[in-house]
């Protein structure tokens, strides 16, 4: 009976903490689809590839979408003409450096005392993190071309690296209709993240039915590559939205902070659902370049920030 109690207040503790974010997302996805245009950011990218791919790991603060929308963005902007490695640098950080997951990833650690560091390392990691694989994947472009990309995700002939904004203005909208796109849209994503969200929280109660504190505790201390790749594994199969992640994350009160950071970057990258995804958009090649890069990354990454907190000799854990 206490398991079944204690799985009942994991499941609603992570549910209800996420809920509101997870409508806040879908609003302003459906605000930003109805009244921003997307091809305008081509205008503002700059020639150099570098720069260009770091402007698209920070697009996330022009087009708040979670992972579950990003890859459709992703794919029309890619349509437009803007680069590959700009998009893939988006796609991959978008849902990690964004208003509404930064704001979630706040409310989920603060109280715990850690938030400060979690939303520095978490922003920090993935932008690192994608812009690197951007880079990678620019590299790859260079030598493949189109080759990477299913048929329906190549651009248009015409598309240019630096498109200009030829296109004849649409038509004025009621407002009516316009309100009705932006329900429509934010109904379909609330429903679509939800059920993910759903799965995430009866995952993680059942997790925390069989995994005790002490043993994360252990893990954290004596084996931090065996809890860096475990948290990893977990956010790929727990496939949660990047808005509520991060409660899930908050609930392993005993994890070092470094294990919190390999779940909180790697999920919005990598998951099943994104795996999945992906095969709409890049060939197997290209798969495979994005999963090593950021796979690698994250765990070097997160295995170097538990490095640092134990020479300094800081606890990583809530204060």
């Amino acid at each position: 009976m206490k398991e079944i109690l204690d799985f009942i207040i994991t499941f609603e503790a992570v549910l209800w903490e996420a809920m509101p974010f997870i409508v806040l997302g879908a609003v302003v996805a459906g605000v930003l689809e109805e009244f921003l245009p997307q091809q305008a950011i081509t205008r503002f990218l700059p020639k150099s590839v570098v720069p260009a791919v770091m402007i698209g790991a920070v697009l996330g603060l022009v087009f708040p979408m979670c992972e579950c929308g990003i890859l459709v963005v992703m794919r029309r902007l890619l349509r437009k003409g803007l680069p590959l490695s700009c998009c893939v640098a988006y796609m991959l950080a978008g849902p990690i450096i964004n208003g509404v997951v930064i704001f979630s990833t706040a409310v989920a650690f603060w109280p715990h005392g850690i938030g400060p560091e979690v939303i520095a390392l978490r922003v920090g990691l993935g932008f690192v993190t994608a812009v690197v694989t951007g880079l990678v994947v620019h590299g790859q472009w260079v030598k493949h071309g189109t080759a990477l990309l299913h048929p329906i995700a190549v651009p248009a002939p015409e598309a240019k690296t630096s498109l200009p904004m030829t296109d004849a203005p649409a038509a004025r909208k009621p407002f009516v209709k316009r309100l009705a796109n932006i329900s429509s849209t934010a109904v379909h994503d609330f429903v679509d993240i939800t059920v993910f969200l759903i799965l995430g929280a009866v995952l993680a109660a059942v997790a925390k039915q069989y995994i005790t504190s002490e043993q994360i505790e252990y893990l954290s201390r004596e084996q931090p590559a065996v809890s860096i790749g475990a948290m990893m594994l977990m956010a790929v199969l727990m496939c949660l939205c990047s808005e509520a992640d991060a409660f899930v994350a908050a609930s392993f009160t005993k994890m070092h902070i470094s294990g919190k950071i390999a779940f909180l970057v790697l999920g919005p990258m990598l998951d099943l659902k994104l795996l999945l995804m992906y095969t709409r958009v890049f060939r197997p090649r290209l798969i495979a370049v994005i999963v090593t890069c950021v796979v690698v990354q994250v765990f070097a990454y997160c295995l170097a920030v538990h490095l640092i907190y134990q020479m300094n000799g800081w606890s990583g854990l809530p204060g």
